[in-house]
């Protein structure tokens, strides 16, 4: 029987080839994207899961009340580890670490690497388990010269050497020991770093309860209460400093990728988001293709009914007649699911540089088949399931005696389901759209300076600080260079908070903090940044104590003539000497933080240089390379454009941006085909009537409008529910941005004309063909 069914079902499928390869078309574009998306967000998913305390480990995070708002970071005290280990039995393991990976030279023999460390506690390997290649976890850190490095890091500074026991000099300055060796962090790890070493630090800091620049992480036991558990540290904190600005809770490992976004002390997601975002994607693209199998399906119901009608007169069930028209359906599936393989193979490069990352399909794993074999049940049993119960319901001897008509009830769904069609482009088309003009508006904000043409330059060594005046007289000999700036953290980045100073009539409860950069001479001439009042720091004796606030700071802190005023920075009194334009240093997306920037000629991090117009970036800097090889040799030269690291605040943006464009167009084009395939079939059924219209005078034009009005009629029906549908979503998605467009009605009237031009274009192009054929050909046909 099933033979049987299968020899039927591949007659019809090759007997209607162009109904066949639309379907087909459709089908494999839908898969073959369903796969791409789910791939990602099975990798998004997967993030950290490979730890074997995934489930018992969280990072240790605060609420801090500054300026008026809830802010959450994840900066603690040291000694909270220790104290946390013998309060609290639920607490097996408490560790800390510096605040994210940090940028460290390690030296060999004549090779000099650039890596990223992270400095850890001692037993930091008991929560983070990572697999030793070379050594053992229990000994690894229990040296203060210790040093853990990945495998390739390993590699790449020994080469095929032994590591184990090798003595490396960190920086230029210490020496250490390699006692381990790693495998490779895995690219889905929220820790990512190059070699461990011990966080060594003064004796004193272990009862320093006020400075904040650790992270925190605690593995548990037994059962738990996060919320108890996180005020049990807060009263800790506050009886060592009762003054402490903070209530901390814990943040699990399964929320610290995708869940990473905190308003007003709580979470409000992060990129779980996206993930939702593309899930929903990769059905509603899936949908669409099957809704295109249902309407060919159900369009082609004349020329199956009379099969249907002689195969029920044979006898043969209703069941029968569904199993047929489902064999059919999956069939077509197979085949694309089959070639959706292979595409997502040719395409994965692509869609990995795209998404920068390394996702592969692993054909050996149950999962996947678990997967496969969903979408292909899924998409099979849906696609067919319209069909089959519609195509098996007809009336045999209607059917036999030729008087059958599907009529406008039978003709409803289909409408239906093309309604939902234009309902999901233009969902995706708006929601594109919105996105780019989001981004855009962002990336197009007044930052405060100029980016272009800005070097940013890691003073590496002590040596750059050293030799930091005789660098930038050598730097602007060059006659490359405009202007020359040191500073403690790069004009892309805020490195420190802090209180903000003390100053006449300053509230005695202010909890007020800023953002805090030390700069030396022309900062604000070198970046570009504009000085609203007082001036740029410009010829002043080393000792000078002199301050410039943003119009931000001015403002929050209610300063009205703020020239010359003095203020107290942690017991130095400096003297206010200017007032700068805003400047945006960190995210993008969030209004300006108020700045306090301090006149520090020495113990800065970065020098910061401007090129000439016209100059030639290489040509620059080789000439920057070759005066920094003169004063600080031991270190490989360095540099960043302001431009592209400000640029890289909107990776996750200008990702999403290009994903939900490249699908949504997918998306839109199988639409496209569904519509053309319908249209075809619509004019194919009434080619007699277009004959009968020309004859009797009809022109070109007024065949088109019969023919397209219908489908106008559903396109304008499918706009009125999608507008609403599409304001609600976006106006969502845009809450996450304190810095957003605003939506306006002009874009949903753009999409809608976009809609209905390419529903006519296609509606014309099936049309044309039909009106200007001689009418005594569809005449005689008939």
């Amino acid at each position: 029987m099933f033979k049987n069914h299968l020899k039927i079902a591949w007659r019809n499928l090759t007997r209607n080839k162009a109904f066949s390869i639309t379907n087909l078309l459709g089908l494999t574009i839908g898969i073959t994207c369903t796969i791409l998306i789910l791939l990602w967000v099975q990798n998004e998913l997967s993030w950290n899961t490979f730890q074997p305390n995934y489930n018992t480990t969280y990072q240790v995070l605060a609420n801090r009340n500054f300026n008026g708002q809830i802010n959450t970071d994840g900066a603690l005290m040291l000694p909270l580890a220790k104290n946390i280990e013998t309060r609290f039995p639920q607490v097996k393991n408490a560790v800390f670490t510096s605040y994210g990976s940090e940028g460290h030279v390690l030296m060999y023999g004549d090779k000099k690497l650039k890596q990223n460390a992270l400095r850890v506690s001692e037993h930091y390997f008991n929560i983070f388990p990572w697999h030793f290649v070379k050594g053992n976890a229990a000994n690894a850190m229990s040296t203060p010269d210790a040093l853990v490095l990945t495998q390739s890091a390993a590699k790449a500074l020994f080469g095929n050497e032994e590591a184990m026991g090798k003595m490396v000099k960190l920086d230029n300055n210490f020496d250490v020991k390699v006692t381990g060796v790693i495998e490779d962090v895995p690219e889905a790890s929220s820790m990512q770093f190059d070699f461990i070493t011990p966080f060594n630090y003064d004796p004193k800091a272990a009862e320093d309860w006020v400075n904040c620049y650790t992270q925190l992480f605690i593995q548990t036991q037994g059962n738990i209460n996060e919320a108890a558990l996180g005020k049990g540290f807060t009263n800790l904190v506050k009886e060592h400093d009762p003054n402490a600005n903070g209530q901390f809770f814990l943040h699990p490992m399964s929320k610290w990728r995708l869940y990473s976004n905190f308003k007003d002390g709580r979470n409000i997601g992060g990129l779980i988001e996206y993930v939702k975002l593309f899930t929903i994607i990769a059905v509603i693209i899936l949908l669409i293709a099957c809704v295109n199998f249902m309407n060919l399906s159900t369009a082609r119901s004349e020329k199956r009914a009379k099969e249907v009608g002689i195969r029920k007169t044979l006898g043969s069930a209703k069941t029968q007649l569904m199993l047929q028209f489902f064999t059919e359906s999956m069939i077509l599936t197979f085949a694309a699911f089959v070639i959706s393989i292979g595409l997502v193979y040719v395409l994965l490069p692509a869609f990995n540089s795209m998404v920068d990352k390394h996702l592969a399909l692993h054909l050996n794993e149950a999962s996947f088949w678990i997967t496969a074999v969903g979408i292909l049940l899924f998409t099979g049993i849906l696609a067919g399931s319209y069909p089959a119960f519609y195509l098996s319901s007809f009336n045999p001897v209607k059917v036999l005696k030729g008087t059958f008509l599907p009529g406008k009830k039978a003709a409803m769904p289909r409408r239906v389901l093309v309604v939902l069609q234009f309902i999901t482009s233009i969902l995706l088309i708006s929601a594109t759209i919105v996105i780019y003009q989001q981004i855009q508006h962002v990336k197009s904000r007044n930052i405060g300076y100029h980016p272009d043409n800005l070097l940013m330059i890691p003073a590496s060594s002590p040596d750059v600080d050293k030799n930091y005046n005789v660098i930038k007289q050598e730097l602007l000999k060059t006659g490359l260079i405009k202007g020359v700036t040191a500073s403690t953290a790069p004009v892309t980045a805020i490195y420190n908070y802090s209180p903000a100073p003390d100053y006449a009539g300053k509230p005695t409860n202010s909890n007020l903090i800023v953002a805090a950069l030390g700069v030396t001479e022309d900062f604000a001439n070198t970046i570009g940044m504009k000085m609203v009042q007082g001036s740029d720091f410009k010829g002043l004796p080393a000792d000078s104590a002199y301050m410039i606030l943003n119009e931000a700071a001015v403002q929050t802190m209610g300063l009205k003539d703020p020239i010359g005023m003095k203020m107290n920075f942690f017991g130095k009194d400096y003297t206010l000497s200017g007032v700068a334009a805003n400047v945006v240093m960190a995210n993008p997306f969030k209004p300006v933080e108020p700045l306090m920037i301090l006149y520090r000629p020495f113990g800065n991090n970065f020098v910061n240089i401007r090129l000439n117009d016209g100059v030639q970036p290489q040509q620059a800097l080789k000439a920057i390379e070759n005066v920094f090889k003169t004063y600080n040799p031991a270190f490989p030269f360095e540099y960043q454009f302001a431009d592209q690291e400000f640029g890289k605040k909107f990776l996750t943006e200008d990702l999403i941006g290009k994903i939900s464009f490249v699908f949504a167009a997918l998306a839109i084009f199988i639409c496209c085909l569904g519509l053309a395939g319908l249209a075809s079939f619509t004019i194919e059924k009434r080619f007699r009537e277009i004959g009968v219209r020309k004859v009797l005078g009809a022109s070109v034009q007024q065949l088109l409008l019969l023919i397209s009005k219908e489908f106008l009629k559903l396109v304008g029906i499918a706009f009125l529910i999608a507008v609403p549908i599409t304001w609600w979503a976006m106006t969502n998605w845009l809450q996450h941005y304190e810095y957003r467009i605003t939506l306006s009605l002009w874009l949903f009237a753009i999409v809608g004309v976009l809609v209905l031009l390419l529903t006519l274009i296609i509606v014309s192009l099936n049309t044309i063909k039909a009106a200007v054929a001689n009418p005594v050909k569809s005449l005689r046909t008939e």
